[in-house]
């Protein structure tokens, strides 16, 4: 059993960077209310507008694109409420922010490979609607083909938001590229602090704000800024856009280390997505016979931070509806753990976790079902 835990749960939250956690430190100490006209007033916003020019960099965007919020949960609710449309349409594998943001929405079908359906979104998108999609499912790491679901929204007169939360750091995204009309973060995805995200929008359209107040953030979101938690989301921005390539090279490795050795000794596993285009830290697993929830369990008890579906469901642990839409089986979903990888994943952690899952594999498969032998070495 581990003495120290390993955490392989990026895709629920990073650890925070050390240069987001020094921003952080350094903003408490400046104080100062950002609305305020006086010096420590003018240093808090010095901060934030930094922050802003550094999350705008991350996303090909110009820094007055850039809206803070308390979350990408926010933001999301931003665009799609806040946003001129006629219609939203929305596919049936969005994060619950989406999904429950306008419950009227139009739902579009996913395919087997995880990603929205093409043809049913030609079909339905009109002229005036907004369509929403994410960039990379949190749950399997599958990446949506954005930039041929951009230009079918754009030749219908139609605006695209992408919920970019997983793809952030992980893949090249530039907004005004591929023509959206808005993209959601979230600072805690990249090693930034949590409570703090932003809704990046182009500036060409008008957008409602959702939270009234004192006109903070152009008028676009009521209340006083979160100046601590700006400045660590901006700094974590820098950290991953400087180190992206050389990050998702080493993590692709490591992830792919893991699957290859899990496969040659477990002969009942899946690995989901395999083959698929995916962002390179994120693998889903899943073992038929062996309940999600005792496979968290139990890994939890050696030593090993893990999940099972979205990590924004209050603790609950249930079968993935990402994974049935996908036309998955109910014991293949309902056995399902997700592995994320980050900055602080080594590769020892990866061969202390493939021990481990193959020694919970042989204690919860039924005993003629075929599981794990030793490990290769």
């Amino acid at each position: 059993m581990q003495t120290q835990q390993i955490y392989l749960d990026y895709n629920a939250t990073s650890p925070v960077l050390p240069v987001a956690a020094d921003a952080v430190g350094n903003a408490i100490a400046v104080g100062g209310n950002p609305s305020s006209i006086h010096g420590a007033g003018r240093a808090a916003r010095a901060l934030i507008e930094k922050a802003r020019r550094q999350v705008a960099a991350l996303v090909g965007a110009r820094p007055g694109a850039v809206v803070f919020t308390s979350g990408a949960s926010e933001a999301n609710v931003l665009a799609l409420r806040g946003l001129p449309r006629h219609r939203v349409l929305v596919s049936s594998i969005e994060h619950d922010s989406v999904l429950n943001a306008v419950p009227d929405a139009v739902v579009l079908p996913a395919t087997g490979q995880g990603v929205i359906d093409l043809n049913a979104l030609r079909q339905s998108v009109c002229d005036g609607d907004l369509v929403s999609v994410m960039a990379v499912n949190n749950e399997t790491g599958l990446i949506q083909p954005i930039e041929e679901i951009a230009e079918i929204v754009k030749a219908a007169g139609a605006l695209l938001h992408v919920d970019a939360v997983q793809a952030a750091g992980r893949l090249p995204f530039d907004i005004r590229a591929l023509g959206l009309a808005a993209l959601s973060l979230s600072a805690h995805k990249i090693g930034g602090p949590t409570g703090v995200g932003a809704l990046v929008f182009n500036e060409g359209l008008a957008i409602t704000a959702q939270t009234k107040g004192g006109g903070q953030e152009k008028g676009r979101r009521g209340g006083t800024e979160n100046v601590a938690g700006i400045a660590g989301f901006g700094a974590a921005a820098e950290w991953v856009l400087d180190h992206m390539a050389s990050e998702q090279k080493r993590l692709s490795g490591l992830r792919d280390h893991m699957e290859h050795r899990l496969a040659q000794n477990c002969a009942g596993l899946r690995i989901i997505g395999a083959g698929l285009p995916r962002v390179a830290n994120t693998s889903c697993l899943s073992l038929p016979g062996a309940p999600a929830e005792k496979q968290v369990i139990s890994l939890d008890l050696a030593g090993f931070c893990v999940s099972a579906g979205s990590a924004c469901s209050s603790g609950k642990v249930k079968s993935s509806p990402v994974l049935t839409v996908m036309g998955l089986s109910a014991d293949i979903a309902a056995s399902a753990i997700r592995i994320s990888l980050g900055w602080r994943t080594t590769g020892d952690d990866i061969d202390a976790f493939v021990n481990a899952y193959l020694a919970m594999a042989e204690r919860l498969l039924p005993k003629d079902t075929p599981h794990a032998g030793q490990v290769a070495g």
